[in-house]
């Protein structure tokens, strides 16, 4: 809630039009419920954007590198995973979700 509810939402659910640009062409911060598409993501890939920030996405979430744990990286997704139906977490387990990098 600390780090992540101001942007993204409480429930994961803020910035409805999450795929129009904002005046300076970045995006805004995208739901992390199943409304958006952070079910497309691997693990590995969401805990990269965690640490690095949105840059590297045309975002402009901050690196939380310094910020937030390891453990406290891998919270915040169980925390928006739980809120995602069981059909979109299978789907992001069919997907490869829980691929390493490595494996990609």
């Amino acid at each position: 809630m600390k780090n992540c509810a101001s942007c993204h939402g409480e429930k994961a659910e803020k910035t409805i039009n999450w795929k129009k640009t904002l005046s300076d062409g970045s995006y805004p911060p995208p739901p992390l419920n199943d409304t958006a598409h952070a079910w497309h993501h691997p693990k590995w890939q969401l805990i990269e954007i965690i640490t690095n920030g949105g840059a590297k996405y045309d975002g402009k979430m901050p690196p939380f590198k310094n910020i937030l744990t390891n453990e406290e990286k891998e919270d915040a997704i169980a925390y928006f995973q739980s809120l995602w139906s069981d059909e979109f977490y299978n789907l992001w387990l069919e997907g490869g979700g829980l691929k390493k990098k490595s494996e990609r």
